[in-house]
């Protein structure tokens, strides 16, 4: 087997396609984030990646078939539009630094493939304690990014997130600059303690904002709302603790 096997189910015309990447990571934030967007745009799958850095593990549907893990690329025709979009979703990232790397760039690679001029990426930044309100803080390839994101509400703070961003939402963006990409990240604030609708809403409504798409977020409220009053009992039989710098930190 190949480390990693792209099968094209389709290659579609696509006009200035934009990145967009959701990948599991702290709070599943980017992995939320990104399949409801799939789910509201109606994106189309054309590209399974299937990766021996994934690991070795299927799925297994309601049906009883199973699935073997893999990433996935939809894409969304705009009519009326200067940009698609081609949303990158999926099971698991790299296991391994080489995967991590290897995959990064094979996501590349079909990025320019479509002429991709532009990357956005999604994921969590985890604080360790729980938030009520989420920040989308940011980074970016170029610093004229960072301008053009305040006007959307991003945050840019100084030593934030302190620990860099690993995995696919940094590669993506620093392998992207080296290949010439102009890319965002944006990273809801979660606890990092439970999956985190509420700080993937956070950053859909930025990225909605910017791409200007008109995105339902009823189903991820409802989720926000389940998850809060889990979080509640928990405030009532357990003390808060102050995470200790070190522990705070972000991964894609």
């Amino acid at each position: 087997m190949e480390d990693v096997i792209v099968v094209y189910k389709e290659k579609p015309e696509l006009n200035n396609p934009i990145l967009i990447e959701g990948l599991p990571g702290v709070g599943n934030v980017g992995k939320l984030a990104a399949e409801h967007l799939v789910d509201q745009l109606k994106g189309t799958k054309f590209i399974e990646i299937f990766s021996k850095y994934f690991p070795p593990q299927v799925l297994v549907e309601d049906s009883g078939v199973v699935k073997l893990v893999n990433n996935e690329m939809y894409y969304v025709k705009r009519d009326g539009s200067a940009n698609d979009l081609i949303i990158l979703i999926g099971d698991y990232q790299g296991l391994t630094p080489d995967g991590q790397y290897e995959l990064a760039d094979r996501m590349l690679r079909i990025a320019q493939e479509f002429k991709v001029g532009m990357t956005f990426t999604l994921g969590g930044y985890g604080l360790g304690k729980l938030i009520e309100k989420p920040r989308v803080l940011g980074a970016v390839s170029h610093e004229d990014l960072v301008t053009e994101m305040k006007e959307f509400g991003v945050t840019f703070s100084k030593g934030e997130p302190g620990s860099g961003i690993v995995g696919a939402s940094g590669l993506l963006l620093g392998l992207g600059k080296v290949y010439g990409m102009r890319s965002v990240c944006l990273m809801g604030e979660t606890s990092g303690y439970f999956v985190d609708p509420k700080a993937a809403q956070a950053v859909l409504e930025v990225l909605s904002n910017v791409l200007k798409v008109k995105i339902d977020f009823s189903d991820l409220e409802d989720k926000a709302e389940q998850i809060d009053m889990l979080t509640s009992k928990l405030k009532e039989t357990e003390p808060q603790q102050e995470p200790r710098k070190e522990d705070l930190g972000y991964i894609g």
